[in-house]
């Protein structure tokens, strides 16, 4: 997959350009839809299916204290959209310059004389140019002028709820990463670099990895969590603590995530790990003794090894 960060000439490169139009943070189940039915029809007229997406998030320019934290980094995003058959990503710099281009000058600029396109995809909600005035119907408006087709996607639903990223922030945030995973059709995940932590867990019998995950991620809700680790390509079950360690730290301690992998035996240090998040088993609490915490640790790991088929 060719990755870009301007539209400009791409017109000469490709000449038969399906585009997908939106954010895509999370690639959950809705997002999915469109960029699988983008590929197919770009397959099936022997076009390139391509990606148009910004980053930041436009609302961390526009609005930076309401810019939601994101679901997926750039770099993971990447990886996903060319796993689904994306050929051409184009991660256009959200600037204040930018956000100040109409719609009607978006469709002409970019899509028409930029990249030529000849189909674009986008869902039924989508919105964009300036002050968002930009809509599916406008771009159907604009297509018969400029020659390219319209596919608009309908919301997809689960469970009588449409999916959205809204929505897995909301679930993510009350820690129902299960309920999340249903509407992403993955189970959510951070990953990053271990660290160096205070070693507290060796000692009491559970050594854990402290995950540094990529800043401006969202990070599920304080607890304990069942997990699958990924450590250069093997997968491990295990649980994950996240929270302050509220039983050794003051209340304003700094959140991190700790591992601890299940029949896992070497150095994890300075490796890059990935964590997927099953079912959150409890809240995180503070116990009355080392010796208390110990046992509920113990109960965790039972009630995980159990969910997973273990004794």
């Amino acid at each position: 997959m060719k990755v870009y960060e301007t539209w400009e000439g791409l017109r000469n490169q490709y000449a038969n350009l399906m585009v997908g139009l939106g954010n895509f943070d999370g690639i959950h189940l809705g997002h999915r839809q469109l960029i699988c039915k983008m590929v197919a029809t770009a397959r099936e007229k022997k076009a390139t299916p391509a990606v148009f997406t910004f980053h930041p998030h436009p609302l961390a320019v526009l609005d930076p204290e309401h810019a939601p934290p994101l679901l997926l980094t750039p770099r993971t995003k990447e990886r996903i959209m060319c796993h689904l058959g994306v050929e051409v990503l184009l991660r256009v710099p959200f600037t204040a310059e930018f956000a100040r281009i109409g719609p009607r000058e978006f469709i002409e600029e970019v899509l028409y004389r930029g990249l030529g396109v000849k189909a674009v995809f986008v869902g039924y909600n989508y919105t964009f140019g300036y002050r968002g005035e930009g809509t599916p119907e406008l771009l159907k408006e604009y297509s018969h002028k400029y020659g390219f087709e319209v596919h608009v996607i309908p919301p997809v639903t689960v469970d009588g709820q449409v999916v959205s990223s809204t929505l897995i922030r909301s679930l993510l945030l009350a820690g129902e990463v299960t309920k999340a995973a249903h509407f992403m059709g993955y189970y959510p995940f951070v990953e990053g670099q271990v660290v160096t932590g205070d070693r507290r867990g060796a000692t009491l019998g559970f050594p854990t990895a402290n995950l540094n995950p990529e800043k401006g991620l969202l990070i599920p809700a304080n607890g304990v969590y069942s997990v699958e680790v990924e450590v250069d390509g093997d997968r491990f079950l295990g649980v994950a603590n996240i929270g302050t360690k509220p039983t050794f730290n003051a209340k304003n301690a700094r959140r991190n995530i700790e591992v601890h992998l299940f029949d896992f035996q070497g150095d994890l240090y300075g490796r890059w790990i990935l964590v997927r998040f099953r079912r959150r088993l409890r809240e995180e609490r503070r116990f009355a003794s080392v010796a208390e915490l110990v046992a509920q640790i113990q109960k965790d790991i039972h009630q995980a090894r159990v969910e997973y088929g273990q004794k």
